[in-house]
């Protein structure tokens, strides 16, 4: 029903918070299914998992970009959201949230996507078992390497 490397985004998302792996499994779904098309839900959720890495990062002005672009975005993927699983008016309150503390200036916190299918949350869950995480601890703000993952992975 779902795709499985969505799956994994969300497991990223809400176990690892790996926001970096995140954009890397949904990016290749999105390149599989939906290729070139900038306005795929897939984009807006890379988006978003990029977005709460800048801001981890205290990348306050790379976070203030992405949440701009979801927040343009939302309502043409509103309803492809919804299908994926998710509650959208939550996500858009979310949005909204997010791109307030930016502006403010307030410091990063993890949030969870708000998941309204039971089977979804539940196959979720059941990868960050097998990969040995928790689903929705905080990130651990004191792993170098999850924060500033992009500048410290090898290049092929």
């Amino acid at each position: 029903m779902y795709p499985n490397l969505y799956i994994e985004y969300l497991a990223h998302f809400h176990g690892t918070r790996d926001y970096f792996e995140c954009h890397e499994v949904l990016e290749e779904h999105w390149k599989n299914v939906d290729p070139k098309n900038r306005n795929s839900v897939w984009v807006f959720l890379i988006q978003l998992a990029v977005c709460m890495y800048h801001y981890r990062r205290k990348n306050f002005k790379g976070a203030k970009i992405l949440i701009e672009r979801c927040a343009k975005r939302y309502e043409d993927i509103s309803k492809s959201l919804e299908a994926l699983g998710l509650e959208k008016e939550e996500i858009f309150d979310r949005i909204g949230s997010i791109r307030d503390n930016l502006n403010n200036n307030q410091p990063y916190r993890s949030f969870l996507l708000p998941i309204y299918d039971p089977h979804l949350k539940a196959l979720v869950k059941s990868t960050c078992d097998r990969w040995g995480v928790s689903y929705g601890l905080p990130s651990n703000l004191s792993n170098y390497y999850l924060i500033h993952k992009h500048s410290k992975r090898r290049h092929k």
